[in-house]
């Protein structure tokens, strides 16, 4: 398959893992906990995720965090990405509980991981200028056909989404998305913006799962629907509920489960999200690839991240 699809991620053990008051004021997926249980219960969902892949055969690259105190620091994906060429990039971020995650050096361990990782191509310093785009949590690609989807909230600013494209040619696709599909009116109550694309939307080999629902706007909705279709690819709607429920929020990858087997899609999401399938998503999800539910639902209700935000897709050759 293309470099749409990755056959290794990436993810960060999350040591100081719990409920950020900071980065819930813009995530309302987030809820707080009193659990004493909470860690551990937190390490057995990352175990078992880690368990899912490697008996799917996906290549796993697993990290301890630069600020071992990050609540956050599960969710990787948010401060960097990487890329075919080599590159390694570092994104600006919306809180300083989050920007304390990110590695500087992210190029150099990669290295030392055993992956050619060229350069770091670090854009973190936006943030100080109201900049903020938090990497492919804010940015769902297409990445053969150069497009970068985004909904605009406090974590993706326009402006951020702009000049990223501009320097890396990709075609901006921008919309707004709300929590409830209605018109943002600034009350806090109702139209409420999706704090991050990649709960809204993901983009496979040859499909889209996206909640057209959320985008208010018919002329942004009929955009994106007629950009994926244009890159060839099958769009499977969801609703607003199912996308509460993290539907939106599943990554596909590549595996190959033992030596003897073929290199086969998996599509990775949470529980949560399976359960909401309709049967008839459940059929065109598994042209695409075999669904792999992994139980998370500590992470999703304290961390309001799901299966994706915890997978940084790897695009980097091996040495």
């Amino acid at each position: 398959m293309s470099q749409q699809v990755a056959s290794s991620v990436i993810l960060i053990r999350p040591t100081g893992f719990g409920y950020d008051p900071e980065t819930a004021e813009s995530n309302n997926f987030q809820h707080p906990s009193k659990d004493p249980g909470l860690r551990l219960q937190v390490a057995e969902e990352f175990d078992g995720l880690l368990e899912a892949l490697r008996s799917a055969g996906v290549g796993i690259t697993v990290l301890d965090p630069k600020d071992p105190k990050a609540p956050n620091g599960v969710f990787p994906n948010n401060w960097f990405s990487t890329h075919d060429d080599g590159a390694v990039v570092l994104y600006p971020m919306r809180t300083n509980s989050r920007r304390s995650e990110r590695d500087p050096d992210m190029a150099k361990v990669l290295v030392r991981e055993g992956f050619n990782a060229r350069d770091t191509v670090d854009i973190s310093g936006w943030e100080h200028k109201g900049l903020i785009l938090e990497g492919t949590g804010s940015l769902v690609l297409d990445r053969i056909n150069h497009k970068a989807f985004a909904c605009i909230s406090e974590r993706t600013t326009e402006a951020a989404v702009s000049a990223w494209c501009e320097r890396f040619n990709y075609t901006p696709i921008t919309f707004t998305a709300t929590e409830d599909g209605r018109i943002p009116d600034g009350s806090g109550v109702r139209g409420v913006p999706v704090y991050h694309t990649n709960v809204v939307m993901s983009i496979g080999e040859k499909f889209a799962v996206v909640c057209l629902d959320a985008m208010p706007y018919p002329a942004e909705r009929q955009e994106v629907v007629e950009e994926l279709k244009k890159s060839g690819k099958e769009v499977i709607p969801i609703g607003i509920e199912q996308m509460q429920h993290f539907l939106g929020n599943m990554l596909q990858v590549i595996g190959r489960p033992h030596a003897d087997a073929p290199f086969s899609p998996y599509i990775f999401l949470s529980e949560t999200a399976f359960v909401q399938l309709h049967p008839e998503q459940r059929i065109a999800l598994q042209q695409h690839g075999q669904l792999v539910p992994v139980p998370i639902p500590t992470i999703e209700s304290v961390g309001g991240g799901s299966v994706r935000c915890m997978l940084a897709e790897n695009f980097l050759s091996r040495r």
